[in-house]
């Protein structure tokens, strides 16, 4: 009897201390896991985060419908950032303190990103898969930060030496914005020139919120540029291109992941046609070719009254990661044993035509590819399957 005893109290004992464990895991409960994002609901990316936003939510719905994760239901927290830094500060304050979330998710733009990272790290708490492909998202290595597709500098680098080679441009120019975001942008630029033995003929920087480029598209036509690599986000994208267009001259752009959107060529009209761009998953049409990414966009368009656009897709991916991974990890859900499966996990392409990822103790990055793409009669067209180099 006493040895029974003092098995049933050992027991009780590893029991209780479970308990305590998971009750000290900050956003994990019983009955729900409370993840927070930060979206630019009042700043330049709005058309992007209401995308976000929808995708997201989307997928919360979803997995919460079929009983949530091992059990608990997903709590999405939306803060709104409004694209600047020092309320970004405030808005992860208010997720961590209050609103007690368990990671960070799909947070949007390279200036809020990295200053709510060493907030989120004395508590703790994860940075995963933000909606910005700078290098500072995953490096350098930090156990609690992890970024999923590939990065502005690597998808600019690829893209460039592509389309250089395709089509023989002399002078590469770039214009990009004056931040963290437009100078991975011009760095890509400059390593894929390098590798083929070119250099950037001009270089020139706008403040983000201009709206007005053209000086900055004078000087680079002044320069002779064939080829203009745009550190650009929407507006920005058809304010250079409609400017140069307006001014006759015709030259080639090329953007990155973040102007790949419909809406450049539903706001910017026919001036979009031709415009190049690097991107990680593909627009999901109503009429895409995919029978699943079909049934998915109209699934969008009947909840939200609105066309789905690609950063519809990629909210709804990345929650889509975040909970295959809580899945996996299993009931006893902790940052330890969160972050344990995240170091071997492993997705396949999806069905909006990402990237197969993997991530490891040393990998936090899931894909370092992208594809080039280009607006053909006012919609995107794939031309290329993954490049890396």
């Amino acid at each position: 009897m006493k040895f029974k005893s003092g098995v049933i109290a050992l027991a009780l004992a590893g029991l209780a201390a479970g308990g305590s464990a998971l009750a000290q895991t900050q956003g994990v409960s019983k009955t729900e896991i409370v993840i927070g994002s930060m979206q630019d609901l009042s700043g330049p990316l709005v058309g992007f985060s209401k995308q976000l936003v929808n995708g997201m939510n989307m997928r919360v719905e979803e997995q919460n419908a079929l009983g949530g994760v091992n059990g608990r239901k997903l709590k999405l927290v939306i803060e709104d950032s409004g694209y600047d830094p020092k309320k970004a500060v405030l808005a992860t304050q208010k997720l961590v303190q209050k609103d007690k979330i368990f990671a960070m998710v799909g947070t949007i733009g390279t200036p809020v990103a990295l200053p709510s990272m060493p907030i989120l790290f004395e508590k703790n708490i994860p940075h995963l898969f933000p909606l910005t492909a700078a290098r500072e998202m995953y490096e350098p290595l930090h156990k609690l930060k992890y970024s999923f597709a590939a990065t502005y500098y690597d998808q600019i680098r690829a893209g460039v030496k592509m389309l250089v080679k395709q089509k023989g441009y002399k002078k590469v120019c770039t214009m990009y914005q004056d931040d963290d975001f437009g100078l991975e942008v011009m760095r890509g630029a400059e390593a894929g020139l390098k590798e083929i033995n070119q250099v950037l003929a001009e270089k020139t920087t706008y403040k983000r919120g201009a709206t007005d480029f053209s000086s900055q598209v004078s000087r680079m036509k002044d320069a002779g540029c064939d080829f203009v690599v745009l550190g650009t986000i929407i507006r920005e994208t058809i304010g250079a291109i409609g400017t140069a267009r307006k001014l006759g001259w015709n030259v080639d752009f090329m953007g990155s992941s973040a102007s790949y959107t419909e809406l450049i060529h539903k706001l910017g009209g026919p001036a979009m046609n031709g415009f190049y761009s690097t991107n990680t998953v593909n627009m999901p049409y109503l009429d895409d070719a995919s029978k699943n990414v079909r049934d998915w966009a109209n699934r969008y368009k009947d909840k939200f009254k609105d066309d789905p656009g690609v950063f519809s897709a990629y909210g709804y991916q990345v929650i889509d990661l975040f909970t295959q991974i809580a899945s996996k990890t299993g009931p006893n859900l902790t940052t330890d044993t969160f972050i344990n499966t995240l170091d071997s996990f492993t997705a396949p392409r999806d069905m909006f035509g990402a990237a197969s990822m993997s991530f490891s103790k040393t990998k936090h990055l899931g894909s370092n590819r992208a594809r080039l793409s280009q607006i053909v009669n006012g919609k995107w067209t794939a031309l290329s399957d993954y490049i890396t180099e």
